[in-house]
């Protein structure tokens, strides 16, 4: 596999554990069991795995948009439908969460990376669009 490809699952699984580090703490704001810095907590995630899979996501696209790939763009595809599925799945979690927990990271985070999720997509979806340039053949 070529670089490009590893770096597009890197991104995947970056995405995926965003997403599960999003519900694992709402759903734990829901009921805590102890106090906790939920604002925190939250910048943190988006600093180890969402900002990095964007970076990742854009790198593999610029390695493979000369060429297009299609396994490529899917892998980024669906790094975007899984961020947009997470984070639409965590706002309808917002109600049941304490009023004392409800800070601004809490209640725009999964706003914010819902509309981060849909330029993933059109950039996984332009991978599917790129076709191969056939060299020219030359006639001495």
């Amino acid at each position: 596999m070529a670089i490009e490809k590893w770096i597009a699952a890197a991104s995947l699984g970056l995405f995926v554990m965003f997403v599960a580090e999003i519900l694992t703490i709402f759903h734990y704001l829901i009921n805590p069991s102890q106090e906790i810095e939920p604002g925190t907590k939250i910048l943190e995630y988006i600093s180890i795995s969402v900002a990095p899979a964007v970076i990742l996501a854009g790198i593999s696209f610029l390695m493979s948009k000369r060429y297009g790939s299609k396994p490529i763009g899917t892998m980024i595809m669906i790094g975007g439908v899984v961020l947009l599925g997470g984070m639409y799945y965590a706002n309808t979690l917002l109600p049941q969460i304490s009023k004392s927990y409800l800070v601004t990271e809490v209640t725009l985070t999964p706003q914010i990376f819902m509309a981060v999720s849909i330029p993933v997509m059109i950039v996984g979806a332009i991978l599917f669009r790129i076709k191969k340039t056939r060299p020219k053949k030359e006639y001495f």
